[in-house]
């Protein structure tokens, strides 16, 4: 028998047209892409900064005016022949590599593009309220001048908060803090009736506040959020340490990092994250908010990663390998966005000179790509390949199984480097579409605590081991399995991923019973699309719309083991 720690065997396959297409599309993304993308940012920064010199009073009079053309556009809708309601954005904004498959079928659009302003920073509640289409950068443009931030910050700029909150968003700070929707305080949000309704964790409706994560927004539309701030310091005092041995050593080097055995909370930095750049080296990264008067003592490093011509993160991270431990201080807002300027390591698939210190310093200012433009320039024989040929994956696995995962990447897909970041999940009042293995409390696993269980997103980005070594590989297969392996682990895959789930499967994997009840109690079901019909892979059919306009709700089922 092969050991099962190994990678399968597979044949060598014969290149084909669009093998070249994705081997030169550097020349694409260079000349017209990046250019694009420079404006494109530079055009939104102009925006933000609009918006930030009018008064919280007369944004707040906008976001009024735009809730109500909201409201106003729900109830043009004609259930017999506008189909299922959705947001206007286009198929190829969202920054998943999923398709959007629902946008091209028939549909009813309404336009939120307006709401994208931080409506106030309130410093004695220790809240931000935003709108949906406030993206990261953004947000920490604003906050991190005042010494505060959001708990959880995603890494990469473009992301946004409607999206964190609708499906799923962490860093390096969610073990102290959950998932970015754990930090949310107050959502105010659009049902199908067109009522607007402000759901809190206590009020009447604190089951649409706890229903609305993971929904993709298909109970109604979140226009706008409270989010919890925290107060930081200037720069991050971040620690690199270098781990070698097999995956289940790098596991657990990676869950002493920042889950002590003894307990001791003085031990437990304020940021963690891990990199595994083989099945036998990985770094893992501690950081501790730092003053500007400490980073700037006699002695200390100060690193500005965020300069244009600085080795990307992820690679100088790599260094430690050779260095040994080291500690730097890193400016705290360039720290949060470190993995922007190229998209962790995919940056290195799109441009592969683009780590190069030519080009950094030449080109190194127009980076990164816009998401949304690579996906509009792809066409579809592209997209195909991207699909069969490339993993762009979260697992979110119970810490103890981190080990067992790194495994089954290693043997499915050889996927490296793989990004390791831990998250409470916390055991709410109610059952969520994600929630705790049952009896977590009882185990005292390490990481664990009485009110929430550690897990672990592995992020797997990148082209599989062996696509670069010009061999066949069956990208949806390889999905498959993951995802049974994640459904029999207790395990989740965020929806944002190309998914091959079939709605059994669905919904083993995730739990319906509250997202039912919120469905039928709230007027959404033939309004809004279901959750597995939005994450759903493949064009939807007419009959399938007709269906689901129709539908009577039923309770999602499932195989019993």
């Amino acid at each position: 028998m092969a050991d099962v720690h190994e990678p399968l065997v597979r044949r060598k396959r014969k290149k084909v047209l669009v093998d070249y297409l994705v081997q030169f599309r550097w020349i694409l993304v260079i000349f017209v892409v990046l250019p694009i993308s420079s404006l494109i940012y530079f055009n939104i920064f102009l925006g933000d900064m609009w918006s930030a010199m009018k008064s919280e009073k007369k944004r707040q009079k906008q976001h009024d005016e735009n809730v109500q053309k909201v409201v106003k556009r729900l109830k043009q809708r004609d259930p017999k022949k506008d189909g299922l309601v959705c947001t206007a954005r286009k198929p190829w904004i969202a920054v998943g590599m999923r398709n959007v498959d629902y946008k091209r079928a028939r549909h009813f659009e309404v336009d939120l593009s307006a709401f994208r302003n931080i409506l106030e920073i309130d410093k004695e509640r220790m809240v931000a309220k935003v709108e949906p289409l406030v993206n990261m950068g953004q947000i920490t443009r604003a906050t991190c001048p005042m010494n505060l931030a959001l708990a959880v910050v995603a890494e990469l700029d473009d992301l946004t908060v409607g999206g964190l909150i609708n499906g799923y968003g962490i860093e390096g700070s969610s073990h102290l803090y959950g998932l970015f929707s754990d930090t949310v305080v107050a959502m105010e949000v659009v049902l199908a009736d067109g009522r607007v309704v402000r759901a809190t964790k206590d009020n009447e409706y604190s089951d649409l506040f706890y229903g609305i994560p993971w929904s993709q927004g298909t109970l109604g539309f979140l226009v706008s959020a409270e989010i919890k701030l925290i107060p930081v310091k200037e720069y991050m005092k971040l620690t690199y340490t270098p781990v070698k041995g097999n995956l289940k050593d790098i596991a657990q080097a990676y869950a002493d990092s920042f889950a002590p055995r003894d307990g001791d909370p003085a031990k437990v930095p304020d940021f963690v994250e891990g990199m595994v750049y083989t099945e036998s080296e990985g770094v893992m990264m501690t950081g501790v908010y730092a003053s500007k008067e400490e980073a700037k003592k006699k002695g200390n490093k100060i690193n500005s990663v965020g300069w244009w011509f600085k080795p990307w993160f992820y690679q100088h991270a790599q260094t430690a390998l050779k260095r040994g431990e080291f500690v730097e201080y890193i400016p705290t807002r360039e720290y949060y966005h470190r993995h922007t300027r190229c998209l962790y390591w995919e940056g290195k698939l799109i441009l592969p000179f683009g780590d190069q210190f030519w080009f950094r310093f030449l080109l190194g200012w127009l980076m990164p790509p816009k998401v949304s433009l690579l996906k509009a320039t792809q066409g579809e024989a592209i997209r195909n390949y991207y699909h069969d040929n490339h993993v762009i994956q979260d697992m979110l696995v119970p810490l103890y199984k981190v080990g067992d995962a790194l495994e089954f990447v290693h043997r499915e897909m050889e996927v490296y480097p793989l990004w390791l970041c831990p998250h409470r999940l916390y055991k709410l009042p109610v059952k969520t579409m994600v929630y705790p293995e049952p009896g977590f409390e009882h185990q005292h696993r390490q990481g664990d605590t009485s009110y929430a269980q550690m897990f672990t997103d592995v992020g797997v980005y990148y082209a599989p081991g062996p696509v670069l070594r010009g061999e066949e590989f069956n990208g949806a297969e390889a999905v498959h399995r993951l995802e049974q392996w994640l459904i029999e682990n207790h395990s989740y895959q965020p929806q944002y991923a190309v998914s091959e789930l079939n709605e059994k499967d669905f919904w083993r994997m995730f739990d319906a019973s509250h997202y039912e009840h919120c469905r039928r109690k709230y007027g959404a079901v033939g309004t809004f699309m279901s959750v597995y019909y939005k994450s759903k892979k493949g064009r939807k059919t007419e009959k399938e719309v007709q269906e689901a306009e129709a539908a009577i709700l039923e309770p999602a089922y499932a195989d019993e083991a």
